[in-house]
């Protein structure tokens, strides 16, 4: 039973920093995946090195040992050995180079024409928020600041220093630009399982694009230390249906309307 258990949370999605964790969490978007990929292409030219390099020490080891060779062979030079050992480490690296490349470049690459528009600016401690696309006057507007719920007053089933009182919600499955900016001093808007660290620089507008391809609820925190309390600023971007976003548009819009 409980290894079942194990296996269950195991394979279950993983959106948030979970103790002893050692690898990735779960990919809600391409460029996350992107990166998981990659991580796993190099990690299998690492394991056939580690072989390969310790088989051949261990080779050393064994049939060079001073009471099997009192008097060794001295090789100086040996051509076929040295073409081969800068061949194939050149192809190697070959392998390795032309994902990365083509990752970086799509990572770098902003959608020219996003669904929606965010505008993730940092303070110190919180975050300010600004749906640019429902910005039409100064009466109707979708701004608000996102704190972090204190470390005392957590609710049950929310995570301790990931939790905010205003969460990031978006549509799944549409295309996203996030433009990140500070007010005061360095911060950064990071989301692992977006893929997505920006930094967040005073007077400076950075942008980067999101995907997210299914629906949940994702956690990230600061990456850039901000000051006395850099730790408190998490980040929760709730990924829902497009029905469901347009509904909670509507709802927090039309409230503002009828107060103006």
């Amino acid at each position: 039973m409980i290894v079942r258990e194990w296996l269950f949370f195991t394979m279950a999605p993983c959106d948030a920093a979970e103790p002893w964790q050692l690898g990735f969490q779960d990919a809600a978007t391409p460029m996350m995946q992107g990166i998981i990929d990659l991580h796993h292409d190099i990690f299998f030219f690492l394991i056939l090195i580690l072989v390969f390099v310790s088989w051949i020490l261990v080779r050393a080891l064994w049939h060079f040992h001073y009471k099997k060779n009192p008097i060794p062979q001295r090789i100086v030079h040996g051509t076929t050995i040295e073409i081969i050992r800068t061949i194939f480490p050149s192809i190697i690296l070959m392998f390795i180079a032309i994902p990365s490349f083509a990752l970086l470049y799509s990572m770098d690459e902003v959608v020219v024409d996003p669904a929606i528009t965010i505008k993730a600016i940092g303070h110190q401690w919180y975050r300010t928020y600004e749906y640019s696309d429902y910005n039409s006057s100064d009466e109707q507007s979708l701004t608000f600041d996102s704190y972090t719920i204190p470390e005392d007053d957590p609710e049950l089933g929310q995570s301790r220093l990931l939790e905010v009182d205003n969460r990031v919600v978006v549509p799944a499955k549409t295309h996203i630009r996030i433009i990140v900016t500070s007010a005061d001093v360095l911060h950064s808007w990071a989301v692992p399982s977006s893929g997505v660290k920006c930094d967040a620089v005073p007077g400076r507008l950075n942008q980067t694009s999101i995907l997210v391809q299914r629906e949940g609820v994702y956690y990230g925190q600061c990456s850039e230390i901000c000051g006395t309390n850099h730790a408190f600023m998490p980040i929760v971007v709730e990924a829902v249906s497009r029905k469901d976003y347009g509904s909670r548009v509507s709802n927090q819009l039309i409230p503002q309307t009828g107060e103006a």
